[in-house]
């Protein structure tokens, strides 16, 4: 970077001085020791930033976007800091022509329902968790269930980032209704507001109001039918050539869905579903991958509802996350959502705190963690490692309660045939719970692995992919070039979407950024699509479609300059 904030400049100072006055000196972070849990993502970044603002109010929000704007400032608006491709945050190895700010929207969480409960307007920094618990007393759900809802995942982020997560029958998180703020071709910062409620002109009253949820019903727009399903169930029932959804499908890029950052979003407007009563998980075990496919296809042509859920796994993915992600597995069982989310950010703060300790390193808290769980015995029950040992693939199927008779009927015939050797059990809720845990623990297993050992490997090289949505050969094979680089690698993902994620280990003395390159070419030459639903961030190069979407976002490149290796200089320069 090539200003930073200990230049005393007069820009420098008149920025700080006005942050300072908007939101209170206590929320306003400028040492690298502050920052830092916000400059470093969960898996990249911890560039230099100039100051990090963490507004109370959507009012304060603006007023902090228009002194960055003021003082010619590179914004990186910022929910939750959950992201696994490091775009919520400045890139380490890039050199800005400008100043970077993070606004961090955290403080800013409310919800209001609109529409007798059936739509829900989430304010800038609402975690997923937060909205699930208001729609509870409703006997709703939200749009999106993610794996990294138990570290405080935002509605606005997954929205931002194309996130896709387990709901079968919801589809990726996106949404046509928004108010945010962009920086015009003038340079001139602008509040839009498409969120079809009527808010008046000026912007402050406008914020103002959305803040108290001060508005008459006239002023609402009437929501969409009511149902269990979105569009997107009966698009994944078309077994094309195609990905079902993907970060740079144009049908779900508008606004604020897919927007990576590019502008400021103040609040989104997402539909509801009614809460499904009595969810039924299957626990399927098989050694040939094509059975699954097989089961997959079966359902998406059966005559009734979608799943809810079908969540897959790998033996390596499953070892790995019962050994690694133990402590992952205890907190998601134990503590709230909230706790939860205070957890993982005093991690964050004591590996900060560590990092700057010599003989210690950035990875103490997870080091430490994982030797004190170690010692604890293994968590999951006993019929789920009964199948880890006797099968090396593992698909967790959940349906509603009136699919139920059916699925065991359909599951049941399925394996009676003598070309079948799997099978499957209907598990218990506790045996239910358990395997959810196990399966969205996988992801912060890998990165585990990583940190406590990473003077012994070269990295840990995620891949988020969407497949061909008739790809029956949909576990990849590795070439011996590749396999033999690996420490390690594991597979898990959303089955019925043929999304998965694929973390890779890299021996000591491997270029991870070449293995990611190699395996990103491997993956294209079958039709696929990357990234898939964790966006480009600091992983992916945006191909020549989204630098378009993002330049009409943002003409002046004065939001998250730099996301998925573009220009990083003002104006696109």
């Amino acid at each position: 970077m090539t200003q930073q904030l200990g230049q005393t400049s007069g820009v420098a100072k008149n920025a700080i001085d006005a942050f300072e006055r908007i939101v209170g000196h206590a929320h306003v972070l400028t040492s690298s020791r502050t920052t830092a849990p916000f400059s470093k993502g969960y898996r990249f970044g911890g560039g230099a930033v100039f100051a990090v603002v963490r507004p109370g109010t959507l009012v304060e929000m603006w007023h902090v976007l228009q002194v960055a704007v003021d003082n010619d400032l590179i914004i990186i608006p910022q929910a939750s800091n959950t992201g696994l491709t490091g775009g919520s945050g400045p890139a380490p190895d890039q050199s800005y022509d400008r100043p970077v700010v993070i606004v961090s929207t955290h403080r800013i969480d409310e919800v209001h329902l609109i529409n007798d409960a059936r739509e829900a307007i989430s304010l800038a920094g609402t975690p997923l968790t937060h909205l699930t618990d208001v729609l509870a007393p409703h006997h709703r759900e939200p749009h999106s269930v993610i794996g990294s809802t138990s570290i405080g995942a935002s509605v606005v982020g997954g929205i931002s980032n194309n996130s896709g997560g387990s709901q079968i029958r919801k589809g990726p998180a996106f949404t046509r209704e928004s108010i945010f703020a962009r920086v015009n071709e003038q340079g001139t910062l602008e509040l839009v507001n498409h969120l079809g409620i009527n808010l008046g002109g000026d912007p402050v009253v406008a914020l103002e109001r959305l803040q108290r949820g001060d508005w008459a019903a006239d002023d609402v727009t009437a929501p969409p039918e009511d149902s269990a399903e979105s569009e997107y169930a009966q698009r994944l029932r078309q077994i094309e050539p195609t990905p079902a959804r993907y970060n740079a499908n144009p049908e779900y890029l508008f606004e604020a869905s897919g927007s990576a950052g590019k502008i400021a979003v103040f609040a989104v407007r997402t539909r509801t579903f009614p809460q499904q009563q009595n969810p039924t998980m299957f626990y399927i075990g098989t050694n040939n991958p094509r059975e699954l496919e097989a089961i997959r296809r079966e359902f998406l042509a059966a005559d009734m509802p979608l799943p809810i859920s079908g969540e897959y796994m790998g033996r390596s993915a499953f070892d790995l996350a019962a050994k690694y992600g133990k402590d992952t597995f205890v907190v998601m069982k134990y503590a709230s959502p909230r706790l939860q989310t205070r957890l993982f950010a005093f991690k964050t703060w004591v590996n900060g705190l560590f990092s700057k300790i010599p003989g210690f390193g950035p990875t103490f808290a997870d080091s430490a963690s994982q030797i004190l769980f170690s010692v604890l015995p293994g968590q999951l029950p006993k019929r789920i490692v009964e199948y880890r040992d006797r099968f090396e693939h593992y698909l967790l199927l959940t349906v509603g309660e009136h699919e139920k008779l059916a699925t065991v009927q359909l599951l049941s015939e399925f394996f009676a045939k003598p070309e079948n050797t799997g099978d499957f059990f209907e598990t218990t809720p506790d045996e239910a719970e358990a395997a959810s845990r196990h399966r969205f623990g996988a992801a912060s297993a890998a990165t585990r692995y990583e940190e406590v050992k990473r003077r012994k490997i070269a990295g840990l090289v995620p891949i988020d992919v969407a497949l061909r949505r008739d790809e029956w050969d949909w576990l990849e094979v590795l070439p011996q070039e590749i396999s033999d680089q690996l420490v390690a690698s594991a597979y898990y993902g959303h089955f019925f979407c043929h999304v998965m994620h694929q973390d890779y280990l890299a021996k000591k003395g491997v270029d991870p950024e070449q293995l990611h390159e190699r395996l990103v070419e491997l993956l294209e030459a079958r039709g696929a699509k990357l990234p898939a639903e964790h966006n480009y961030g600091r992983l992916y190069p945006l191909p020549d479609s989204m630098i378009k979407h993002f330049k009409e976002l943002d003409p002046t490149n004065t939001f998250n300059a730099g996301i998925g290796g573009t220009s990083t200089r003002k104006n696109w320069a």
